[in-house]
């Protein structure tokens, strides 16, 4: 059985994400840590932490957004297909 690439929950599932994960929320979560780092007020160990947190969620982004190009491109092939009669 094919799956359904326009099912929401598809992606997130293949990208190993939580259910409640969200992109939006992923990115402003980065930029909070961009933000304290920038402050020159965390110790150096806290900078190091931080930057690899941010780095962990940049790369589902990543993830995120390879899977959902993949699914587009998937639908964009089965409209083509549709229409080729």
């Amino acid at each position: 059985m094919k799956a359904n690439p326009s099912d929401p929950s598809m992606a997130q599932n293949e990208v190993n994400l939580p259910s409640d994960w969200r992109y939006e929320d992923t990115i402003r979560e980065v930029e909070t840590i961009i933000n304290d780092i920038e402050t020159g007020q965390l110790d150096l160990a806290d900078v190091f932490e931080r930057f690899t947190t941010a780095i962990t969620y940049l790369r589902q982004c990543e993830m995120f957004l390879a899977d959902r190009q993949g699914q587009m491109e998937l639908l964009i092939e089965e409209l083509g297909d549709e229409t080729d009669f």
